[in-house]
């Protein structure tokens, strides 16, 4: 309740420590107006905001714009807005006012949960404006979610939303059944008066039984859109609300997203990054002992890098320290293990599958959406964000390698039935991105939808390798068959074919499918030649990692092509 009084500067200033600040006496001023007759200043506050929590979740330039301008629109807002890896500097104008904020984020990272319930309150915002639905068909779901924000699987919470809804429609047309059956069995019965042509008293009773079982129907599906507080007035109605949303209102939920607690506790996110990084190292064609000894160094270092993060540490520090204690914690394993079985001391390669953790997937694959999008100063930002993480990692892993004598060779594939092969592949692709997806905060279900395509995709791109296509072609293949699977589930959500509550932004499904394709190994394989000064085996490693890395979202932008007439043209 104390919270409730505060004023609206102070609230709004509490998520402006990193920007140039607005004019906040404007904003207290329409702290509890209507959002829709709010001043410039207000306006923007809210525009900008969405814009800054969709960049802090990891998304790129272009997706934060269309999500400002989505924000924008029923506002009658028009924005410029040019976004960076970690800035934004907009412009707002309503046609009587302009204001211009800029916003820097002290980091980046990655929150799928967060980009997908920002979807959800756009779409509550501009049906709560009287305009339509932008991403979701079903827009009581989003509304209902807005409303449960503080629940912690929000995910449950839209799937229990939609399955009220499900509920709601068939007792509504099992009403509209009856009402119809009892109709015409009144006038079967006994038809219609003699003479005067009216209906028989029996036939207007079952119109108004027929009309009382709608008129329950409906209400009951008007509940699904109820806001909380908000309650009946006589004669078993709703009330309805006496004004729209307000600045506060918009804001207190904007609060509730950015303040959601992770999905996942360290040490669950470190057995999600140990999974995934062993099913990585048998796609790379690594042995059992391989798979061990990288399930428990990737874990280690993904629980000690959240417990890091915690406390706010410089990102590319928490990469290098990370990366070391899971290359020692993966080869002392080995070592350990190699006491009762000596083979195990044979995988000098290991230790590199407990270093994948660490590949920043997201800004590598937005970063070429971005440059896809002519968008290079953006694009350009992430390519070099994603090459200061790896080569953090990387000149860890090699210093590790040297300290301990490694000299590692690749890994040697197990001699297996391709049948057997081919069903362990889609086994490990599926674990693997279903590991991704939670490091990412990815709620279950989308995890489950994620490393389905994934599992698709992944086994068919090695599987065509296998059969001789070059690995660069195959990663455009797996990445293009990623975006398009991702779009034709989207597609069938919005069109009713799948439940309401599943339809999920195609980036938080396609970056974790196909993060398991970035050649982590070849990168590695660089970095320790070039440790080495064999300058020459450097090159080539390096080169073999470029074409595939540059493969991967040109496959992505190329299904968008196909499937977005917002990227299919220039306009």
């Amino acid at each position: 309740m104390q919270e409730e009084v505060k004023s609206g500067a102070t609230a709004v200033g509490k998520y402006h420590s990193h920007s140039i600040p607005l004019d906040m006496e404007d904003i207290e001023r329409d702290w509890d107006k209507p959002i829709a007759d709010a001043g410039i200043a207000a306006k923007a506050s809210v525009i900008v905001r969405v814009g800054m929590l969709d960049l802090g979740a990891g998304t790129g330039s272009f997706r934060v714009r269309e999500m400002m301008h989505r924000i924008a629109y029923p506002l009658n807002v028009h924005v410029r807005a040019d976004v960076n890896l970690t800035d934004i500097q907009a412009t707002c104008t309503d046609g009587k006012g302009r204001i211009t904020e800029v916003v820097n984020l002290p980091t980046t990272g990655v929150n799928t949960e967060r980009i997908w319930l920002l979807e959800h309150f756009a779409d509550w915002f501009s049906v709560n404006l009287g305009t339509g639905s932008m991403y979701h068909r079903e827009t009581k779901v989003s509304a209902g979610l807005m409303q449960h924000l503080d629940m912690r699987d929000a995910s449950q919470v839209s799937a229990d939303m939609a399955k009220r809804l499900r509920e709601e429609r068939h007792h509504a047309r099992v009403a509209e059944r009856a009402a119809v059956e009892d109709y015409e069995a009144a006038l079967a019965s006994h038809g219609t008066a003699s003479g005067g042509g009216e209906v028989n008293e029996t036939v207007i009773d079952a119109l108004v039984k027929a009309d009382g079982r709608g008129d329950a129907a409906s209400e009951q599906a008007e509940q699904l859109d109820l806001p909380r507080g908000r309650e009946r007035a006589g004669g078993g109605k709703l009330a309805q609300p006496e004004r729209g949303i307000t600045v506060r209102d918009v804001h207190k939920r904007l609060d509730m997203i950015e303040r959601r607690k992770p999905l996942y506790s360290p040490a669950l996110s470190g057995l999600a990054s140990a999974c995934a990084c062993a099913s990585f190292v048998f796609l790379l064609g690594g042995a059992p002992y391989d798979m061990v000894g990288a399930f428990v160094g990737a874990g280690l270092g993904q629980w000690l890098r959240r417990r890091l993060f915690a406390h706010h540490l410089n990102q590319f520090f928490v990469t290098f320290v990370c990366v070391a204690v899971a290359a020692f914690a993966c080869v002392g394993t080995l070592r350990l293990i190699g006491l009762f079985n000596p083979l195990a001391l044979q995988h000098d390669t290991a230790y590199i599958g407990a270093m994948l953790f660490v590949i920043p997937g997201f800004p590598l694959i937005t970063g070429g959406l971005d440059m896809a999008k002519i968008d290079f100063p953006s694009g350009v930002q992430r390519v070099m964000y994603v090459l200061c993480i790896i080569l953090m990692a990387t000149l860890a892993g090699w210093m590790i390698a040297s300290l301990v004598h490694l000299n590692p060779q690749g890994f040697e594939s197990p001699n297996l039935n391709p049948w057997v092969n081919g069903a362990l592949r889609a086994l490990f692709a599926f674990i693997g991105v279903w590991g991704f997806s939670m490091m990412f905060n990815s709620p279950q279900r989308m995890c489950l939808v994620a490393a389905t395509i994934g599992m698709i995709t992944d086994t068919l791109r090695l599987e065509l390798v296998d059969y001789g296509l070059a690995p660069e072609a195959g990663a455009f293949i797996g990445a293009m068959l990623a975006g398009l699977l991702a779009s034709a589930w989207r597609s069938a959500v919005r069109h009713g074919m799948l439940l309401p509550h599943l339809g999920y932004p195609r980036i938080c499904l396609t970056v974790p499918s196909i993060v398991i394709m970035v050649p982590g190994m070849y990168m590695y394989q660089a970095m320790f030649h070039l440790g080495q000064f064999e300058t020459l085996l450097a090159l080539d490693w390096a080169f073999r990692a470029f074409m595939v890395i540059i493969c991967l979202p040109i496959g992505l932008a190329m299904a968008r092509v196909i499937t977005d007439k917002s990227w299919r043209y220039d306009v």
